[in-house]
């Protein structure tokens, strides 16, 4: 017969071991949604860099129609009216929404844990080019200081996350149908460029991925916990690149819609 204190003493030790696996799963994520943030801010800062010039000599190109004046003193170079005065415009725009839609999954189910990782990083990178623009818009202080802003939000929504008793499964349904609300709501926009439409779809932005922080937190605490006993540690692996991603969406969707009320223009 099995001794009792054995036995206890085998369950505290598999719970230990659980309790080991899922601090290092979560550095694993939050560092990868880290390198992720900074791939993504060093793309669009060298891309926004590129694209503008304050050349005197670019007054004469711009008189000449070869290159585009963005404000007084400051024009659109080559690469500039390329990525945001062209149809190709579209393309930057939307190119990471179409990876998420039919890439990422494929990405999951077939590709490595490397793979994904590089797929995680790559995305980033494309991310950046297509947030480069706003670096023409708002002034390198108003971007730093609504970045600090959602940093602290976003650690004590991850944390609420992490920490909480309560279950937020039922949440997160009503919350990406909220995304896809939102999504067809600022089409529409596009086409009515309503300024207090705008400024309503910005604050039920920062609400629907405020709370896709906690939830994704918790899903991707609650996945683990579900699948460590497995041991297939590739799969974590590619788990952790994932929950990376859902982590690092919600983080720049709250900064972009927390910049709509903060930022500061040029």
């Amino acid at each position: 017969m099995a001794d009792v204190n054995t036995i206890r003493s085998g369950v505290r030790s598999g719970v230990a071991d659980i309790d080991a696996g899922l601090r290092a799963h979560m550095n694993k994520v939050y560092g990868q949604m880290s390198i992720g943030m900074l791939i993504t801010a060093l793309a669009a800062w060298a891309i926004a860099g590129l694209a503008v010039t304050s050349d005197p000599s670019a007054a004469a190109l711009n008189a000449e129609g070869q290159i585009m004046a963005l404000r007084e003193g400051t024009f659109l170079t080559g690469l500039g009216s390329l990525l945001y005065a062209s149809p190709l415009q579209y393309v930057v725009m939307f190119a990471p929404l179409a990876f998420l839609l039919f890439g990422w999954g494929a990405l999951m189910s077939r590709g490595s844990a490397a793979a994904v990782q590089l797929g995680f990083f790559i995305f980033a990178a494309v991310m950046g080019i297509s947030m480069s623009s706003i670096f023409l818009v708002y002034t390198p202080y108003s971007i730093t200081q609504t970045f600090l802003v959602t940093a602290i939000a976003f650690a004590g929504l991850s944390l609420y996350g992490y920490t909480t008793k309560k279950d937020l499964s039922g949440m997160g349904t009503f919350l990406m149908m909220g995304v896809i609300g939102l999504i067809i709501a600022m089409v529409i926009n596009m086409f009515l460029q309503s300024g207090p439409m705008g400024y309503a779809i910005a604050a039920i932005g920062v609400l629907i991925f405020s709370g896709l922080t906690a939830y994704y937190t918790q899903d991707i605490k609650r996945t683990y916990v579900a699948h460590a006993h497995h041991g297939d540690q590739e799969w974590l692996d590619k788990a952790a690149s994932d929950g990376a991603l859902s982590l690092y969406i919600s983080f720049l969707n709250m900064f972009q819609f927390l910049l709509m009320f903060m930022g500061q223009q040029e």
